[in-house]
């Protein structure tokens, strides 16, 4: 932001698209610029449906106490004939200390607005949702780019592969990546990261928890939460991984398609619970039953930060293993 001056920052601004991503950063990124400016800058935020034309006088007066001010217009497309004839007629004579948003869908409705806004010598920022592959790559590519990073082709291509073509998602997969890496991003480093990581799941978590594994764990479950898989059946998986481990463990070291017959499970969960089982001591696995009951209190009970009461009961299991070992 260094170096801008008030004769940088665009008087009318037209944010024109139905990508609430960009929207949302262009408005963003306007009081950002503003702030550089004038620290102490008002921002007033609107929405055209409900504004009436006899408060357009009120929201353009200049401030009692002078200053910048940003008024931000929402919804442009929804202002009625005379509230869009105001704004138009302020615009081609706008205060040079106000800098007015207007926030406009882009389609049919209101078009008449955006256009008038546009012939007053608007700024247009576009805000369109993405049509194809092509404007994808671009947007991912220029996402790595803002954060200071340099992505090729084919790593953009990977990367909406694995993610998806949700702006969002490809936002923040972007910024996870940047922070996690040295800034230069090619196919093989998306590989690396993503690999496997789609199919990701409660149990994956567990299996990581119950051996102590506790990078691997917290990895899988922020991936996990990442791609929108439910904390509900993370914390059942956790609950049901602890107390398989601890029946089968009771059961002692017998033949697993034996014991399946006895406990009720298949012989390969026997398997598995048994290998897990090594290092866990009777004293651990009750503090490990302790804290997946407690993380499914909290995750059922809706709970303000269930991440968190996830990431808690990963930390506490493999203490409980670590504690039975000494």
């Amino acid at each position: 932001m260094g170096g801008v001056t008030a004769a940088d920052l665009a008087p009318i601004l037209l944010v024109l698209g139905d990508e609430e991503l960009l929207a949302t950063r262009a408005v963003a990124e306007t009081v950002a610029r503003a702030r550089s400016v004038d620290p102490d800058v008002d921002v007033r935020e609107y929405q055209a449906g409900a504004l009436a034309v006899g408060e357009i006088a009120e929201m353009l007066s200049p401030s009692l106490f002078g200053g910048r001010r940003v008024l931000v217009l929402h919804s442009g497309q929804d202002a009625r004939k005379d509230l869009a004839a105001a704004l138009l007629a302020y615009a081609k004579n706008p205060d040079p200390d106000v800098q007015l948003v207007v926030l406009h869908l882009g389609a049919a409705k209101g078009k008449a607005f955006a256009d008038g806004l546009r012939a007053a010598g608007a700024t247009v920022v576009p805000a369109a949702k993405l049509k194809g592959h092509r404007e994808r790559v671009a947007f991912v590519r220029e996402e790595i780019r803002r954060a200071g990073g340099k992505c090729t082709d084919d790593a953009a291509e990977a990367l909406i592969a694995a993610v998806g073509n949700d702006m969002r998602e490809l936002a923040a997969a972007c910024s996870q990546l940047i922070a996690d890496t040295d800034g230069r991003i090619g196919a093989d480093t998306v590989a690396r990261y993503y690999k496997g990581r789609v199919e990701v799941s409660g149990f994956t978590v567990a299996d990581a928890t119950l051996i102590g594994d506790v990078p691997a764990a917290l990895e899988a479950l922020r991936w996990a939460l990442h791609v929108g898989v439910d904390p509900v059946p993370i914390a059942d998986a956790l609950a049901d991984g602890v107390r398989t481990v601890a029946r089968v463990a009771a059961a002692g070291r017998g033949d697993p398609y034996q014991l399946a017959g006895t406990l009720g499970m298949p012989a390969w969960k026997v398997k598995s619970a048994q290998q897990r089982a090594r290092g866990w001591t009777p004293e651990g696995l009750v503090q490990a039953m302790r804290a997946a009951a407690e993380c499914n209190a909290a995750v059922k009970g809706g709970s303000d930060d269930r991440a968190y009461a996830l990431e808690r009961a990963v930390f506490s299991v493999a203490a409980a293993r670590q504690g039975g070992t000494r």
